[in-house]
């Protein structure tokens, strides 16, 4: 499903947050970026997941980190997740999939015996030079911070 890997540069993105902030892939240089894409704001995985990212925060400013989280939920959503989990990081509300897909995380899923096309859950950790350093696709929502800080 994802075809970037460990040493790809990572796509010029450019998405706009959950209060019209855009952001691009430039922006972060000089910074390590974290990007976190999931399935939909205010379910239990992501906000799991989220929530995990949030909890650890000073860990990732500490260590040079900015964390980005995409979906192609609208900006309404994206503002109400955000606010309602206090999170210290923008949430980009992807709603033409522009980033979701230059990231190739759209596709074919399963649930319940039910087959259609959403966002595969995948986070890209980028290097300060824009060169993707990591692709977790097997994320583990209540403890992802861990897999990226490890």
């Amino acid at each position: 499903m994802v075809t970037l890997q460990k040493g790809d540069k990572a796509p010029q993105f450019s998405g706009k947050d959950q209060d019209g902030i855009t952001h691009t892939l430039l922006d972060y240089k000089g910074k390590k970026l974290v990007v976190f894409f999931y399935p939909k704001a205010n379910t239990p995985g992501c906000t799991a997941e989220a929530c995990d990212l949030r909890d650890n925060f000073e860990r990732f400013k500490s260590n040079n980190y900015e964390l980005l989280g995409v979906s192609a939920d609208n900006a309404k959503s994206q503002s109400n997740f955000k606010n309602k989990y206090e999170f210290p990081f923008p949430l980009l509300a992807d709603e033409d999939k522009s980033v979701i897909q230059a990231f190739g995380v759209w596709g074919p899923k399963k649930f319940m015996g039910k087959e259609y096309d959403g966002i595969h859950r995948t986070t890209f950790i980028i290097d300060e030079q824009g060169i993707i350093d990591e692709v977790i696709s097997e994320v583990k929502t209540k403890s992802h911070a861990s897999q990226i800080l490890k």
